[in-house]
Parts: structure tokens; C-alpha cells; sequence
């Protein structure tokens, strides 16, 4: 491709929008354009790119046995009420009506659709097992689109979806998928950690995550380098770990805390660490109210916390008139004892003693209380969120805490749709039963973000070479001297030849310019033509290198392909 001709509309300043690194160079290097919050244009190199993960998503997909179709983004309501998560999905699904005032949405996940596409065409036993999938836009109204194409309103996602007749068959369908996501995510270049994760709103058993290590990333990862274990914040387990308390045989005793609201003011009020305070926080959970406590210097898991309860849409903090509804104080002086709500108790508090806890009355505390004496819980169980420096639930050494990006998720759904939508088969002895699903995601768009999070310098973008835009470029330095134009032409003319996708940097910019958008949109390596052409010698620079080197134009040309089909 000439640069003459190519729609790269590169910018030098840093868009005001954009937050993240990868966000930034996708603008600054003209690979996307946005139209709103949450959705973009992709420009010819972002579209490139993005078809190349595409294809390698798809090879990997074919080769583990997947077969691909495609759906439609416009999706009959019906399926998901039969699911159930027409609700579920509350605000995030993008709803409309028809002319005929029948309900749709646009495509948040297909779940529902490839069942019911299973149970219309499948017709024997036999033609099990099979796994579908499909590359295809997404579509889910976030309530905060940031970071580009991180997390954005419309998508472009690889769901597929594994039918089975039994459970020892899910589990080689999901270790298939497992071992094609590993080459894919090694193919795209990308350095990801697979953990445990919660199945969410998607449902089922196992589930796992394959994350890209970022400090941008959206989601916790904890994770143990003695013994490989590793899992998101919302599946990790905390082992209960005791702090040092009051001892000694007390009566709970009402403290004035007067304009005292948070742990941090009680510890300097009252003199006491944070882990001698149990905080209650007041959740709304379906159409119920629940306290749950754990320790002053902790935090809620609020994904734990959900599952533990049960609720089949969102857990919410409860509404400050509610709070004041059902503790009788304002925000911030909760506790247990008296409360007529559920109380779910994570194990750290059950191992305290003669603690801190609001009295339920503005401006009080209770010091001195102890469960099963001055209140009983509902529950006791995990319900934090891990922290840097807890014991390993497999090993017992530190765990170690990372941000990640999520770029694939594959769950063992079970029976769940399967079970919503009557989709069952006769066996050979003509028993009904019911086929065994499995689910499983790629971020393709994110996975773009995910690879220049990863992959950049202070000048821009380094592609990796399997999904850089172009694999080579070809640069004249003075494009007002014919030798240097003649020789870039040729260079470019015998890499086309080769099968090298190169591109030549024939417009009439300064050399300086050239550099700064060869370095912005990361072409991988690069022959510059200068002044020394005329002697046959050209210079060489791959892009992850400071170094460039002198060679002939023929050792230049075996270079680039050679570096190319030992990266590619």
C-alpha cells in the first residue's frame, strides 16, 4: 500500500477523551474514529488489525473442531424471557419495539439463540458432540463507556457455544476450548494469566478468565507465584486471618461518636486500629434488604455477596431514606444488634472479639460486642474481597495482587439454558435428557487494546507482527531524489513478491515526519532508503529495537522476510 493513498488521519496532540494508553495511540495513530460515547469507526489500519485477530480467533476455532455460522444482532425477546435475562440484563440490554410493538434487543450474547438454533435443526443423538461459534458484533449499553475500545457500547466478540451428551463430555469440549485460547492468545502476542472466575449473569459451574496483566485493567487479579494459583477479586478466596483483639469477659457498652461516620474517623476518634471496628453496610438485593459485615479494614465482596444471597438481578447499596428506615439512624451509624434484617457475616468477623460496631442510633456505637451473644448472624461465610499479602488458599504463601484486562471467559453453563428452553434429546434406549452446555467468549475488539497496552514506547504503537497492520514499511528519505524513490520502489515491489505486507511511505513529507508515523503505528520493521542507496547500502530497524544496522538492499529484503515468517 502507498501512504499517498491511505486514510491515515494520525494526530500529534492527545485527544482530551482518552485516559489509557492504548485508547490514545488507537486515536492519535488514525486506527479508530469515535461517534459517540462507546462506539467507534475502525480506519483502515484499526481495521486490518482488527480482521487479523479475527482470522487468527478463527483458525484456532476451526482447528479445535468449532464449526462457525453467524447470527443476527437483532434478537426476538422471547428467548431471553424464557432465560430469564431479559430482566437480568436490565439497563445493559439495548431494547426496542417493532412496528408491530413486539419486543427485541440488540445482542448482548447469544446464548438463548444458539440453543434454540440446536434444538430447531439438531435431530438425533448422534450429532453430538458439536460446537458453534460466531465472530459478530455485541451490543450492551454501558452505563460508563471509558478506555476506548476497553469498554465500549457495541463490540465485536467470538462467542461459541459446546453441546453435549454428558458431563465427562463437557469437560474435554472446555478443555479443547482451553488449549485453542491458549494458542490464540500466544499467537496475538499478547502475556495473559488464566484464573478462576465467577460465571455472572452468563450462570453455570466452572468458569475461567484469561487475562492480560495491566495497570489499566478493569478487573482484580490475585494470584500465588509459589504455586500458580490464580483468581479474579470476585472468586478468590480469603482465608480468615485473626487480628489482634480485646480481650477479657465485657458487657457491650453505648459510645457518644458524635459527626464520627467512617472507619477512618473512628480510629482516630476512639484511638483503636481498623481492625478492631466490624462495619455493617445495608444492601437492597432483588426486592429484600440484607446487612452484610466484615471487618473495619476490609471490604465487601459484593459478587460473594450476591451469590451467597441468592438475588436473581442487582445488589445495590441500599438508599440512604431505607437505611434510615431500617436502622433508625442516618447513614454510617449501622450495626447488628437489634437488626431485623438478614446479617451475613464473613469469617474474619466471627473470629473477632469485644469489637466496634454502629448502634443503629445517629451519632452511637456499641464497643464490647461479640456474635452469638449480643446478635446472631444469618450467615456466616467469605464475603471480601482479597488483598495483597493474604495466604494462598492452595499453598498458604502471600498472594500477590494485579489489574487485568479481560480477554476471554469460557464457562461450564450446565444445563441452564438448556433446562429455560427444553432443549433435550433421545438417547439410544429413547430416554429423554438433556444436553450439556458449554460457553465461551473472546474480547476480539478488546484484545486490540489489550496488545498495545502491552505493546508501546513513548513514540507509539509496537504491533506484534501477526497483528500488525502492515508487517514492513519502506521509507525514502527525500522523496525529491529519484535514486531513493527508485530503489524504495523496488524494495517494495520485491517484498510485495515475497508475500510481505509492506507499505511505502511515497509521499512528499519530511523525513522526520515519516519516522514519527512509522514509530506511531508500529509497523514491526522497517528499510529506510537514504543517501547511500546509490552504493546499494540501505538501513534496516525493527521496531522494538533503539539499533538499525547498514545493509545491502539484498540483505535488507531477506531480512524483513526473514524476520517476518519467524514472528508471524
Amino acid at each position: 500500500m502507498r501512504m499517498s493513498k491511505l486514510l491515515m488521519p494520525t494526530l500529534r496532540e492527545v485527544p482530551a477523551e482518552a485516559e489509557i494508553t492504548s485508547h490514545k495511540l488507537m486515536l492519535r495513530a488514525g486506527l479508530i474514529k469515535k461517534l459517540a460515547a462507546g462506539i467507534y469507526s475502525y480506519l483502515p489500519l484499526g481495521l486490518r488489525t482488527l480482521k487479523k485477530v479475527e482470522q487468527i480467533v478463527r483458525e484456532e476455532m476451526d482447528n479445535a473442531g468449532a464449526q462457525e455460522l453467524i447470527m443476527s444482532a437483532l434478537l426476538p425477546a422471547e428467548a431471553y424471557q424464557a432465560s430469564g435475562r431479559w430482566e437480568v440484563f436490565g439497563p445493559s440490554m439495548f431494547k426496542l419495539k417493532d412496528r408491530n410493538d413486539r419486543d427485541f434487543c440488540l445482542g448482548p450474547t447469544h446464548e438463548e439463540l444458539f440453543t434454540q438454533t440446536v434444538i430447531d435443526c439438531v435431530r438425533s443423538y448422534k450429532e453430538y458432540p458439536m460446537t458453534l461459534y460466531q465472530i459478530q458484533n455485541k451490543y450492551r449499553d454501558e452505563g460508563r463507556p471509558r478506555f476506548g475500545i476497553i469498554r465500549s457500547r457495541e463490540f465485536v466478540m467470538k462467542d461459541a457455544y459446546s453441546f453435549d451428551l454428558t458431563e465427562e463430555g463437557l469437560d474435554e469440549s472446555y478443555k479443547k476450548m482451553y488449549e485453542a485460547y491458549c494458542r490464540i492468545f500466544n499467537r496475538l502476542g499478547l502475556d495473559f494469566t488464566i484464573v478462576d472466575a465467577d460465571s455472572g449473569a452468563m450462570g453455570g459451574s466452572g468458569s475461567q478468565e484469561f487475562m492480560v496483566k495491566s495497570p489499566v485493567g478493569e478487573d482484580g487479579i490475585a494470584y500465588c507465584d509459589g504455586c500458580g494459583y490464580a483468581a479474579n477479586y470476585e472468586k478468590a478466596e480469603c482465608i480468615p486471618q485473626a487480628a489482634e483483639s480485646v480481650e477479657g469477659d465485657f458487657d457491650i457498652e453505648k459510645i457518644h461518636t458524635p459527626n464520627v461516620h467512617t472507619i477512618e474517623e473512628l480510629v482516630e476518634f476512639m484511638g483503636a486500629k481498623a481492625y478492631n471496628f466490624a462495619k455493617t453496610i445495608i444492601y437492597k438485593a432483588d426486592d429484600k434488604y440484607v446487612a452484610a459485615m466484615v471487618r473495619g479494614d476490609r471490604e465487601v465482596n459484593e459478587v460473594k455477596l450476591k451469590n451467597l444471597v441468592g438475588c436473581i438481578d442487582d445488589l445495590e447499596l441500599a438508599e440512604p431514606f431505607m437505611v434510615r428506615q431500617i436502622t433508625n439512624a442516618e447513614v454510617g451509624f449501622a450495626g447488628p444488634v437489634g437488626l431485623d434484617i438478614p446479617i451475613y457475616v464473613d469469617k474474619e468477623v466471627e473470629m473477632m472479639k469485644n469489637f466496634i460496631v454502629g448502634a443503629n442510633e445517629t451519632d452511637m456505637h456499641y464497643k464490647n460486642v461479640n456474635i452469638n451473644k449480643d446478635f446472631t448472624p444469618t450467615v456466616v461465610a467469605d464475603i471480601r474481597v482479597i488483598e495483597e499479602g493474604d495466604v494462598c488458599p492452595k499453598c498458604g504463601k502471600k498472594i500477590k495482587t494485579a489489574q487485568g484486562i479481560e480477554v476471554g471467559h469460557i464457562f461450564k453453563l450446565g444445563t441452564k439454558y438448556s433446562d429455560a428452553l427444553g432443549l433435550k434429546y433421545l438417547d439410544e434406549d429413547g430416554k429423554s435428557k438433556t444436553v450439556i452446555m458449554g460457553c465461551y467468549g473472546i474480547g476480539v475488539t478488546r484484545c486490540l487494546a489489550a496488545a498495545i497496552e502491552q505493546n508501546n514506547d513513548e513514540n507509539g504503537i509496537i504491533w506484534p507482527v501477526s497483528i500488525a497492520p502492515y508487517q514492513a514499511m519502506v521509507i525514502p528519505v527525500n522523496s525529491k531524489v529519484e535514486e531513493q524513490v527508485k530503489t524504495a520502489e523496488k524494495i517494495y515491489k520485491e517484498l510485495k513478491a515475497q508475500g510481505i505486507e509492506v507499505l511505502l511511505d511515497d509521499r512528499n513529507e519530511r523525513a522526520g515526519v515519516k519516522f514519527k508515523d512509522a514509530d506511531l503505528i508500529g509497523i514491526p520493521v522497517r528499510i529506510v532508503v537514504g543517501k547511500k542507496c546509490g552504493e546499494g547500502i540501505v538501513e534496516y530497524k525493527e521496531r522494538r529495537s533503539d539499533a538499525s544496522e547498514e545493509k545491502t538492499i539484498e540483505n535488507a529484503i531477506d531480512s524483513v522476510v526473514e524476520f517476518v515468517k519467524s514472528n508471524i
